[in-house]
């Protein structure tokens, strides 16, 4: 059966894992994956290809996974759609099939029986495999017509014909498309703003913006602009240390929150406690507090140490006044203590995971500093499940409860801002972005390890901006793990991210469809893409998103194929339509007409230049700076795009009659971004059908330095500018309230 040659046999695995054969980049290149790369990505996702026996061994137990697994791990129903059925494999050492019968039980998420069927016997068989010299058969069972969404256990028991077995797997039933509100079908489009939560300056906070400064922002926003949506950068857990861990694009943690960001003077603890108040009015603590406000940065280091400091002593207010017991078996006695255990119960293993996570960091960083990573632990400690990892938590349960304590102070405070949202009469409110992946070496990576591919990288081919590829130094999912999982990991992350808001971005979401994987120790241009059940996991999406009433929005940028945007539109999902990039084929700007109606459009995103550092070229003489340019001609190359995307622009502007009086179509003699200008800008952007619109904070103020450079780590300021005026005075900018004037014009809050 398999006797082609070994490279064939190698082709043939990496096909059915997904591995593409080929690709098209950005620029129309064709490149072919070589063997090598197929070799290292099949090793990746812990399969065995070193040779031809062992690629005729993997061949072989794919092609029978099913026959011995005895059903497939996750079967999709489509709400509204005929039901079908889905397939049951079993051994059946007897050749007369009429002798099978089967049970099979329907469990809802909570565990209530949700019906019980039992057929044959005289079941119709489909199909029979001899493997190994054991006789299986395939039976087709009818699903049940008409379940409510939501997520099933379904367990089959079969007797007969020389068998008693038993299979499980998870049924999805899921909406159509995703949650679209009504508002926007009827025709009403909306618009809002976007900021780094990180980069608010206040009067009050301790150096980095906080959930307090969101809370006014929100206020503002809300009941004086008239703004539908506040953008957010993610706000995952992050490390909170310089330089590798400030990204809120590489964090530990998907699934949990940046505790940097909880306004420790919310905290009740913090004014019930005598020690803690002692500790705020020590005078070395006020001057750390006041020196990392003022600093012109987000001093990462400081904020975190003493933001912990005082939380430390927070907490053991806590413990004392709401619980009673002895460690680790503490019992609430109040309603704060009682409110704080159904958070843990409600959050489960993973919760539990994480605080046992950050203990054990923290322990071993002391431990072991020169190599703190967990794949450098104690082998005993690796392992999440292991014995000495839950012995670890019972000796160090005040430490753990101590992490899921912060989990909880950040997650109140964002729902009260959440709930702020809504007071003001805020249609959509917070707009959360979902970054694409976290540190292997952080919680999610430690927790997860059996669903990420740690052999392998992702990143994006090679294109004009990165002429070698992009490796972004994170884990994919292994699409063949995850999915034997039932996709748990992928639906706890979209269910976490999507309680805090009405919208949600989806960093990269072509992953959802392929992902480009690059094998660990090869350059980005020897990776190849993965393909991912995207019926299945759009499925999820879709049920996630109609669940908690929130909007997805796919952040589909670069090397995007057609098919990509034409599974997303069915599915609900908006596109993510950047100005700088809405171009026709001949280079001129689309006009607003041509943009989509299901989408959300910007002017520049967190990684692209901020509108005054695009129009005066601060982002070029950046790179110009840090020697990221080839040549002096490469300098001067863009440059001169520049200089002709600028023309474009400002011909793009009359052509609305958006360009301001006076201002001339030649760029030369516009040499600044002026408040009118950007006003236009956003005033053509509101015109299109997009169905919401977002202003930059830093483009309306003025900002000149973008909030990250792609290909620096240390170089830039990336991920730590904070804005250049504090919140008490964003209020009070009148060139908000020009901007949202205009806007509201076009699109008024109904």
């Amino acid at each position: 059966m398999y006797d082609q040659s070994e490279s064939d046999l190698l082709r043939m695995l990496a096909d059915r894992a997904g591995i593409g054969a080929d690709y098209y980049d950005i620029a129309g290149t064709h490149h072919v994956t070589t063997d090598e790369t197929r070799r290292a990505i099949l090793v990746a996702m812990n399969l065995r290809v070193s040779n031809r026996e062992e690629l005729i061994s993997e061949l072989e137990a794919w092609d029978n996974q099913w026959w011995l697994r005895g059903c497939e791990p996750v079967h999709v129903l489509r709400l509204g759609r005929e039901a079908g059925t889905w397939s049951l494999y079993v051994p059946c050492e007897s050749s007369d099939d009429s002798l099978l019968s089967i049970k099979w039980l329907l469990c809802a998420e909570n565990g209530a029986t949700h019906c019980e069927r039992a057929e044959g016997p005289g079941l119709k068989v489909e199909e029979t495999r001899t493997i190994q010299g054991r006789r299986f058969v395939r039976v087709a069972l009818a699903c049940p017509q008409d379940l409510p969404l939501g997520y099933y256990s379904v367990t089959a028991h079969t007797k007969g014909g020389g068998t008693n077995t038993e299979a499980t797997f998870r049924l999805i039933v899921a909406p159509d498309r995703c949650y679209i509100p009504d508002e926007l079908q009827q025709g009403v489009r909306w618009w809002g703003v976007a900021l780094q939560l990180y980069s608010l300056r206040s009067h009050h906070n301790w150096g980095v913006g906080d959930f307090r400064d969101l809370g006014a922002v929100v206020e503002w926003a809300g009941k004086c602009l008239g703004a539908a949506v506040i953008g957010l950068n993610p706000l995952h857990a992050l490390k909170n240390a310089k330089p590798y861990h400030m990204s809120p694009y590489s964090p530990t943690s998907r699934l949990f929150l940046n505790d940097l960001y909880i306004d420790v003077t919310q905290v009740p603890e913090c004014w019930m406690g005598p020690d803690v108040q002692r500790r705020l009015a020590d005078p070395s603590v006020r001057s750390r507090i006041d020196a990392a406000r003022r600093c012109e940065f987000v001093d990462y280091d400081a904020v975190r140490l003493v933001k912990r400091e005082v939380l430390e002593l927070c907490y053991q207010v806590f413990v004392r006044d709401n619980f009673e017991g002895v460690e680790p078996e503490l019992k609430p006695m109040t309603d704060r203590g009682r409110h704080f255990q159904h958070f843990t119960e409600r959050e489960g293993k993973s919760l539990s995971y994480y605080a046992v996570f950050q203990a054990l960091e923290e322990e071993r960083q002391s431990a072991q500093p020169a190599s703190a990573v967990w794949e450098d632990w104690p082998e005993s400690y690796r392992t999440p499940t292991s014995e000495a990892v839950e012995e670890f938590r019972r000796q160090r349960m005040s430490r753990v409860r101590f992490f899921q304590y912060l989990q909880w102070l950040a997650a109140d405070q964002l729902l009260a801002v959440v709930k702020k949202t809504h007071e003001v009469g805020m249609p959509i409110g917070l707009y959360h972005d979902f970054a694409l992946g976290s540190d292997r070496y952080g919680a999610d990576g430690w927790l997860n390890q059996d669903v990420l591919a740690f052999q392998a990288d992702c990143g994006a081919p090679p294109d004009a901006f990165a002429p070698e590829g992009q490796n972004w130094g994170f884990s994919p999912l292994d699409p063949l793990r995850l999915r034997a999982s039932g996709y748990q990991y992928f639906t706890q992350l979209l269910r976490n991210n999507l309680r805090y808001g009405g919208a949600i971005r989806i960093d990269h979401v072509m992953a959802l469809f392929r992902l480009f994987w690059i094998p660990r120790g090869l350059p980005p241009a020897m990776g190849t893409y993965v393909h991912y059940r995207d019926d299945e996991l759009l499925a999820i999406l879709a049920l996630e998103s109609v669940r908690a009433k929130a909007l997805v929005i796919g952040e589909d940028l670069g090397t995007v194929p057609d098919w990509v945007r034409d599974r997303l539109g069915p599915a609900g999902v908006l596109s993510y339509r950047v100005f700088y990039f809405e171009r026709e084929h001949w280079g001129g700007w689309k006009p607003p007409t041509q943009y989509p109606a299901q989408a959300l459009a910007v002017v520049t995103t967190h990684d692209l230049p901020t509108l005054v550092g695009y129009w005066e070229g601060v982002d070029i003489d950046t790179r110009s700076t840090l020697g990221l340019f080839p040549s002096e001609a490469a300098r001067n190359a863009m440059w001169a795009e520049r200089h002709r995307e600028k023309a474009g622009i400002l011909t793009a502007l009359k052509s609305q009659g958006l360009l301001p009086a006076g201002v001339s179509e030649d760029p030369t003699l516009v040499p600044i971004m002026t408040t009118e200008l950007m006003e236009g800008i956003h005033q053509f952007l509101a015109r299109t059908p997009a169905w919401m619109v977002l202003a930059n904070i830093d483009d309306v103020i003025g900002t000149r330095v973008q909030a990250n450079l792609p290909g620096t780590v240390d170089q830039h300021p990336n991920w730590c500018r904070k804005l250049s005026l504090p919140v008490e005075e964003l209020t009070q900018d009148s060139r908000f309230e020009r901007l949202a004037a205009l806007l509201r014009l076009t699109r008024p809050l109904v």
